[in-house]
């Protein structure tokens, strides 16, 4: 099973546009070379923020813009534009009911997953994107101290 990046690659389109905002044309293309991925894929998960009010777009334009500050967007919000109501766990509902372990697995996590739901919903909401660009920035400086 492959685990779905399209909310971390959206966090680093918006970073990557507040960061290079001004300094670049922020395209599509200059966008998905930094994530290592299409242009299509950036324009579909820019689309998503806009609708949800974290980006300002012009069609037709490189020069998206955040819709609010870095620090009044919490990584929660991108989330939610990005994966809507879906859980961040999933359980396997397909196993064998009358195996001991299949038939228990699905009602034995579903109380840990709720919580540890819970708690990293709450640590997004709590968590900005100005404390990802905050750190980006950190974590470059130390990779140019070292050079």
């Amino acid at each position: 099973m492959k685990i779905s990046t399209r909310f971390s690659d959206s966090i680093h389109i918006l970073a990557f546009i507040d960061i290079y905002h001004g300094l670049i044309p922020l395209t599509s293309s200059n966008i998905a070379s930094s994530i290592e991925t299409s242009p299509v894929v950036v324009r579909r998960l820019m689309s998503a923020l806009h609708k949800a009010g974290l980006i300002n777009t012009v069609h037709g334009t490189a020069d998206p813009e955040l819709a609010k500050s870095p620090k009044d967007i919490s990584l929660y919000d991108v989330f939610l534009a990005i994966e809507g109501d879906a859980h961040l766990f999933t359980i396997d509902e397909r196993t064998n009911p009358q195996c001991i372990v299949g038939g228990n697995i699905q009602e034995a996590l579903e109380g840990f997953y709720q919580q540890a739901e819970i708690a990293a919903k709450a640590k997004l909401a709590t968590t900005s994107l100005q404390d990802v660009i905050n750190t980006i920035r950190v974590k470059q400086a130390e990779k140019e101290r070292r050079n």
